[in-house]
C-alpha cells in the first residue's frame, strides 16, 4: 500500500492530487486542512489549522507496516493580503509565515523523524512557487516564504546525502525530497489576487489578463503532472524545479 500525506486537500490542487491518487486502490490518502470535502473508503482525513503552529506540533504521522512507499505533499499554503509591508497586521504576518513556511517544516521534521528507520521509499514533495525566486509588490509575506521553503529543501536534500555517505547511517533507504512550483493555476488563491487594490499590486492587470486570456491551468491538470513526475522520479534532476520543466 502506499501512504499520501497531502495538506490543503479541501480545494484546489490539494483536492485534485488526492482525487486523482484515490482513484488507484492501492493508496490510501491523509489529509490536512480545517475543511473536509472528499468522501472515499481509502480517504482519511485530519481537521487541522496549519496555521496554528501548536497545532501542527501536536500532529503525530502513523506508522504503516504495510507500506510500500509514504508520501508527503506540503501543498498547502495562502498569499495572505495582499499589500506592501508597512500595512500589514503583525498576526497576518505570523498566521502566513506559519501556513507556507512553519507548518511545512514542523511536518517535514516529524516525518524524517517518524519513518527514519523504515526501509521503503520515501518522499516529501513541496509546492513551491515562482514568487520564490521573483520580488512581487505586495507578496513579501508569500515570496519570501516560498523562497524559504525552496532552501529548506536545498539542505534537506543535503542532509540526506551526508547521511547517504555514511555506511552506519545509510542502512535504510533515505528520504528524497523536491520543491517543484506548479506555474499559474485557476484556483481560489488567483481569485484573491483578481480582487486586490491597484493601490497595493502594480501587477493587478496582469493577473486580471491571465484569467481573461485563459491562461491559467487547471488544478485537475496540475495535479496529473505532480502524479506523473512522483511515478517516475528518476526525470527529476534538481531539487528545485517547474513543473513547466517536464513539458
Amino acid at each position: 500500500m502506499n501512504y499520501y500525506y497531502i495538506t490543503g486537500t479541501s480545494r484546489g490542487i490539494g483536492k485534485a492530487i488526492a482525487e486523482h491518487l484515490l482513484d488507484n486502490p492501492s493508496n490510501k490518502v491523509i489529509g490536512m486542512s480545517r475543511q473536509k470535502s472528499i468522501e472515499h473508503p481509502n480517504y482519511h482525513h485530519f481537521f487541522l489549522d496549519l496555521t496554528d503552529a501548536q497545532q501542527v506540533s501536536d500532529f503525530r504521522f502513523e506508522l504503516h507496516g504495510d507500506a510500500k512507499r509514504i508520501v508527503l505533499i506540503n501543498n498547502a499554503g495562502a498569499i495572505g493580503f495582499i499589500k506592501p509591508i508597512g500595512k500589514l497586521e503583525a498576526d497576518t504576518i505570523i498566521k502566513n509565515y506559519t501556513l507556507n513556511l512553519i507548518a511545512p517544516s514542523i511536518l517535514t521534521n516529524e516525518f524524517i523523524k517518524c519513518y527514519n528507520t523504515l526501509d521503503t521509499e520515501k518522499v516529501i514533495l513541496n509546492v513551491s512557487s515562482g514568487a520564490g525566486k521573483n520580488p512581487i509588490d505586495g507578496w513579501a509575506v508569500y515570496c519570501s516564504s516560498k523562497a524559504g521553503i525552496d532552501m529548506f529543501s536545498r539542505v534537506v536534500d543535503a542532509e540526506q546525502k551526508v547521511r547517504a555517505a555514511h555506511p552506519q547511517e545509510s542502512i535504510h533507504k533515505g528520504f528524497h525530497i523536491f520543491s517543484i512550483a506548479p506555474g499559474v493555476v485557476d484556483t481560489e488563491m488567483q481569485n484573491e489576487i483578481r480582487k486586490a487594490n491597484a493601490n497595493d499590486f502594480s501587477r493587478l492587470e496582469d493577473f486580471i489578463s491571465y484569467k481573461a486570456k485563459n491562461e491559467l491551468s487547471s488544478p485537475l491538470t496540475v495535479s496529473k503532472k505532480y502524479i506523473t513526475i512522483l511515478d517516475d522520479m528518476s526525470k527529476i534532476k534538481n531539487v528545485l524545479s517547474s513543473i513547466k520543466d517536464y513539458e
